[in-house]
């Protein structure tokens, strides 16, 4: 009966440990630098200093008139700001051929590099900047995750004292489920890092070229290509009179017999 009682003590003290966690409201003095006195890994400081956690981004879009120069001072500023290309894509309509770059920049990189993108642009046909403070959230996973990893030590502790095989068994489903969620925080925590230390930044230059190419184009050539248009378009009409050939004939054996009976009238 005492394990049961120790398993309800600890369940207990998890409601009530999320409960202050989810009714705790951090103030705006508290975002920029929390320090968070709870239990952690070995070799962790218990007193850790959280700094402020911001997620930025940016999209800029701007016409150029040379993308081969355009892409190769941009790689450029990537490499001096030590960034990434994660996604690279090339698009050509009627009027003109784009390109568009995704790419990773170190936060602490982030206003250097648009600094030096925006070198030599005129003008923007689009440019967002961006930025999500995401401290409340990190303190919230953090403080989560020490719970449960206090509650599984507990467990455990409650696991070296257990001597029937029910109560082992049950502990054990306890452990497990209490480590998902541990890893499934540990998780979240890994993606807030990446995004805050990491910025993504969308470029999208494109280049005109509907005029240019319209120039080239002679006029016997328009001529030539309304003749092919002209063909082709004789072409289906005759295939679809074609594939419709049983309709023209049963078309043709009742008008006919209309008319054959109109005949017989008049007579």
């Amino acid at each position: 009966m005492r394990y049961i009682f120790f398993l309800l003590f600890a369940v207990l003290t998890l409601s009530s440990c999320e409960k202050q966690i989810g009714s705790a409201n951090v103030s705006d003095e508290a975002v920029s630098a929390i320090r968070v006195s709870s239990p952690g890994q070995p070799g962790e400081d218990k007193n850790a200093v959280i700094p402020q956690k911001i997620i930025k981004e940016a999209f800029l879009k701007f016409e150029t008139n040379d993308l081969e120069k355009t892409f190769d001072q941009i790689k450029t500023a990537i490499a001096a700001n030590k960034g990434s290309v994660q996604n690279d894509s090339q698009e050509k309509d009627y009027g003109t051929i784009s390109r568009r770059l995704t790419i990773r920049i170190p936060s602490q990189n982030f206003d250097p590099f648009l600094e030096s993108i925006s070198k030599g642009i005129s003008y923007f046909d689009e440019k967002n900047i961006s930025s999500q403070n995401v401290t409340e959230q990190y303190i919230d996973l953090y403080s989560r995750l020490n719970t449960k990893r206090k509650l599984e030590e507990r467990y455990i502790e409650i696991l070296k004292k257990a001597t029937k095989v029910s109560e082992i068994l049950e502990i054990e489903k306890q452990i497990s489920a209490i480590r998902e969620e541990i890893e499934a925080k540990q998780g979240q925590l890994k993606y807030l890092e990446s995004r805050v230390s990491e910025s993504t930044v969308t470029i999208e230059f494109y280049k005109t070229i509907a005029q240019k190419e319209g120039v080239k184009i002679s006029y016997g050539s328009k001529i030539w290509s309304a003749i092919q248009s002209g063909f082709y378009s004789l072409s289906d009409f005759l295939l679809s009179l074609i594939s419709a050939w049983p309709f023209i004939i049963l078309f043709c054996v009742l008008a006919y017999f209309i008319r054959k009976r109109f005949k017989r009238k008049k007579t």
